[in-house]
């Protein structure tokens, strides 16, 4: 039995339920608190039934309580994707859902993203791609629209491309950071050939590899094990760690270069 695009075995989140419960969150110069987990529930409910007036109809509410559009990207929008992706893994939403709220919030992170308000540059150019699904271009989307926010210059490739064609763009336009977010498990194995070739060769000695989301956020310690010089779970982390740690490279004993290591399959 499927409701509201749920299959059986999780309640679907009330509206009525969630609007009567108290919704505050801290703004400057205001006593109005919003309670970030409701606007998260009251959004995902609208994503999985493809209730596109709903979902601006939130967004819009949060805006009058005082977030600011980097804040619903990073602590409203970025929580309901993560459950629409727990959710569906799970096999515990149907395709249909899962497609009406991809497509949906995907328009609704393209509008905040145009709101955003940049700083200025950090002089740091990234090269993003991310893996195959449209779920995944979503995820690294919310991730590259922050990092252009805060002054990275990004170019965004998307999912489906071969290593070899991301090593020769590397190579050319010799990018800061190459990122790797939300990739998929099949994106594995070609990660690790990229990442254990460039160390082999030196080739891009300055390129810092950043990988986060997606498979990496369920297998701990694979980011760190496959060569990645930083690694984050949610587009904030990923921003805060860029920021902080732009030196920071792997430690010759933490890369796979010429190690037999065995991907691990819990990451699937």
């Amino acid at each position: 039995m499927i409701v509201s695009g749920l299959r059986s075995g999780r309640p679907a989140v009330g509206k009525h339920a969630a609007r009567r419960r108290s919704s505050r969150a801290a703004t400057t110069g205001r006593s109005v608190i919003v309670n970030q987990e409701i606007l998260q529930e009251r959004l995902f409910e609208a994503l999985i039934n493809g209730d596109r007036p709903g979902a601006r109809g939130i967004v819009r509410d949060a805006g009058r309580c005082g977030m600011s559009p980097e804040e619903i990207v990073a602590t409203v929008f970025w929580p309901a994707y993560e459950m629409v992706e727990k959710l569906f893994r799970a096999d515990q939403l149907t395709v249909l859902s899962h497609n009406m709220a991809t497509r949906l919030l995907r328009v609704l992170v393209d509008q905040e993203a145009s709101r955003f308000t940049p700083t200025s540059s950090r002089g740091r150019t990234v090269f993003a791609v991310c893996g195959p699904k449209d779920a995944d271009e979503l995820a690294a989307q919310m991730a590259v629209d922050l990092l252009e926010r805060e002054g990275f210059a990004v170019t965004f490739a998307g999912g489906g491309i071969a290593g070899d064609e991301i090593m020769a763009h590397v190579q050319e336009s010799r990018p800061d950071v190459l990122l790797m977010f939300a990739s998929s498990p099949s994106d594995l194995p070609e990660i690790r050939r990229m990442i254990d070739l460039m160390r082999e060769i030196g080739a891009c000695r300055n390129l810092q590899i950043v990988v986060g989301g997606g498979v990496f956020n369920r297998a701990d310690g694979l980011a760190e094990e496959i060569g990645a010089d930083l690694w984050a779970t949610s587009p904030t982390e990923l921003v805060q760690v860029m920021i902080e740690q732009p030196e920071r490279r792997a430690a010759a004993d933490q890369r796979t270069v010429g190690k037999k290591r065995k991907l691990r399959t819990e990451a699937a």
